[in-house]
């Protein structure tokens, strides 16, 4: 792997949250995707019975400026997912769909995710900093947690470890695919052409 320090930094487990920090192995808790049983009443009763705990590798979306400033309770995070184990999902999926998930397809795919065609996937460089490594990753925004403030920051302290954080510009073009994906706008009907 190549040594890639223009697209992160370095920072010690004390240093303050922000937005591109990488963190590996974080819990979060997420809605299961099972049948809801009929009759439990209220409807607080069903949520509960939907939440499940999981661990993912996350990077921070929330904005820099509104952790600086402490304007924020809970931080948004998207989960990643380096290249080789999403490539294994994509295969399975080609497979299912009676499709060949040949080399070439999966270039073309890369290419399409690294560009910004395919608009719930942004593409993360690798990089190595001393004893931290990156391979490639896929964010994907379909999955969007939230997480106390608290409770990031402490999960990095009692780690003590370092962790690695997107730098500018890279953070940013991250923050923008992220944003193009929650603001487009799908029209039922397109503009009668009349000129």
């Amino acid at each position: 792997m190549m040594a890639n320090k223009l697209w992160y930094e370095a920072v010690d487990a004390s240093v303050e949250l922000t937005q591109g920090d990488i963190i590996l192995n974080c819990p979060v808790v997420r809605w299961a995707s099972k049948h809801i049983e009929p009759g439990i009443n209220p409807e607080i009763e069903i949520l509960k019975s939907l939440v499940e705990a999981d661990e993912i590798d996350a990077v921070v979306m929330t904005q820099g400026c509104d952790l600086e400033n402490r304007k924020v309770e809970n931080v948004i995070i998207c989960p990643h997912f380096s290249l080789s184990q999403y490539r294994e999902d994509w295969e399975q999926v080609m497979r299912d769909a009676d499709q060949n998930p040949t080399p070439k397809a999966w270039g073309r795919y890369c290419d399409d995710i690294k560009n910004g065609y395919i608009w719930n996937l942004a593409m993360l460089n690798e990089g190595e900093i001393g004893e931290l490594r990156l391979t490639h990753r896929i964010v994907d925004f379909h999955d969007v947690y939230t997480l106390p403030r608290t409770f990031i920051e402490s999960l990095l302290q009692s780690r003590e470890q370092s962790r690695l954080r997107l730098l500018p510009p890279y953070r940013e073009h991250l923050s923008q695919a992220f944003a193009r994906f929650f603001m487009r706008v799908g029209l039922p009907t397109g503009i009668t052409k009349i000129w």
